[in-house]
């Protein structure tokens, strides 16, 4: 995976997250808000209730102002300014909470202008489990206030979360998310770490095999060249082997060299104004007398005139060559190749078909991928590493050129490449 890509990921992934915890973090907020408005109105509702209802028994009425207030967010003081009975009072507050559905557990005080004390009334429970130390003992005085009682809601908070289990669930999922987020974002720093390490490595074995290479293609030269060699038919056979071999082990070193360029992504096209006509003779010229050994045939259709185009010279002698490669490695038999050029709209198109095995329609999609292969099962009679196409596509991705496949199962294959014309420009023919 390219830098940019997982740049890119990374950027959109972690804007998307910050959205989200943004969002979740706002309407989590807003809830709790809510909650604690409605929690608030419903309380003095019911203790407004309950302290017109405790001073009707004594005939009496509530002062016109100031009679309730909110100590701390748990704890509230009610003036009545009238003599209050405890028992009553515990029975008002149970039934206007009730009423309203404030199953929370409370405890009140009442305070005693006498022993200038708040005398602690009960606390009341809704849950099977009533703390140890619950009970306080005591509640705040209010100095302002005369004749009033308190009401406390220790566990005010705890019944405001259980109103939220929704918007606590989603929260839980969303840290999940961030979690796994975390994790693959970890991963794929690790396989990009792990996978330069292997292409460092690819690379470095790569290098060092050329030394080696050249070492054998010198020895091989002067093997064969040797008179008594020649005059051995046996030794000249090995010795052409050997030469044959190295060739194609040197091709393969080439290949993954130029593929590790174009992954890496810093390599340079030089592009230049060329024949193409040039190149594709050349190539004819390559291919024919290897296509004749295997007893096949080379039909091309050479444009009359040169044809300029603007090109990297050596990587298109690449791609041509090994277009021509793929038609005669999956062939049926006796190779049979065709090479064909076709000029429309200031536009060649580069023909390279066979009469092959062909690829069925569910593999073409994923032809060019790094390193794919059609499956045959356990039958490899095709050697290679599924690097060819891939270069072929890299190559013309960088030049601009589109690229489009045609094949079908035991029919052959045919692949295309649109390359525009260089117009009003010499080629070189060199």
């Amino acid at each position: 995976m390219k830098n940019s890509t997982i740049t890119l990921v990374l950027f959109l992934g972690a804007i998307i997250i910050s959205g989200m915890i943004a969002m979740q973090s706002y309407w989590v907020i807003s809830t709790w808000n809510i909650n604690e408005e409605e929690f608030n109105k419903k309380v003095r509702y019911a203790l407004h209730n309950a302290a017109t209802s405790l001073v009707e028994l004594n005939g009496a009425s509530l002062p016109p102002r100031n009679v309730i207030k909110q100590r701390t967010s748990n704890y509230y003081v009610v003036n009545i300014e009238a003599e209050i009975d405890a028992n009553f009072l515990a029975y008002f507050l149970q039934k206007e909470f009730e009423a309203l559905a404030l199953n929370v557990d409370f405890e009140y005080a009442v305070f005693d202008c006498t022993t200038d004390e708040m005398v602690y009334g009960n606390y009341y429970s809704y849950s099977d489990k009533k703390k140890e130390d619950a009970k306080s003992g005591s509640l705040p005085k209010y100095e302002e206030f005369t004749y009033y009682f308190g009401v406390k809601f220790p566990n005010r908070s705890g019944f405001l979360l259980g109103k939220m289990q929704l918007a606590i669930l989603l929260t839980a999922v969303l840290v999940i998310t961030f979690i796994f987020f975390s994790y693959v974002v970890w991963v794929i720093f690790r396989q990009k770490r792990l996978s330069e390490m292997q292409k460092d490595f690819i690379n470095n074995m790569t290098h060092e095999f050329k030394t080696p290479i050249s070492t054998i293609k010198i020895s091989a030269d002067v093997f064969s060249n040797h008179p008594t060699v020649k005059q051995d038919e046996r030794l000249s056979k090995y010795a052409t082997i050997i030469q044959e071999q190295n060739q194609r082990l040197n091709r393969q070193v080439e290949k993954v060299l130029q593929l590790a360029k174009v992954e890496r992504q810093n390599f340079e096209l030089k592009k230049e104004v060329v024949s193409l006509s040039a190149i594709l003779q050349g190539v004819v010229d390559s291919v024919s007398l290897r296509i004749e050994k295997l007893g096949g045939k080379l039909d091309y259709q050479l444009p009359s005139s040169s044809l300029a185009i603007l090109a990297d010279r050596l990587h298109l002698t690449n791609i041509l060559h090994n277009l021509v490669d793929n038609a005669v490695k999956y062939c049926k038999g006796q190779p049979s190749v065709s090479l064909t050029t076709n000029t429309h709209n200031q536009q060649i198109e580069l023909c390279v078909k066979d009469e092959g095995i062909g690829i069925a329609k569910e593999h073409q999609n994923r032809i060019f991928d790094k390193f794919y292969r059609v499956p045959t099962g356990n039958i490899h009679n095709v050697k290679g590493f599924g690097l060819g196409l891939f270069y072929v596509k890299s190559i013309c991705d960088a030049h601009g050129w589109r690229i489009k496949l045609k094949s079908e199962p035991h029919s052959g294959t045919s692949i295309s490449i649109s390359i525009p014309l260089a117009d009003g420009a010499n080629p070189k023919t060199n």
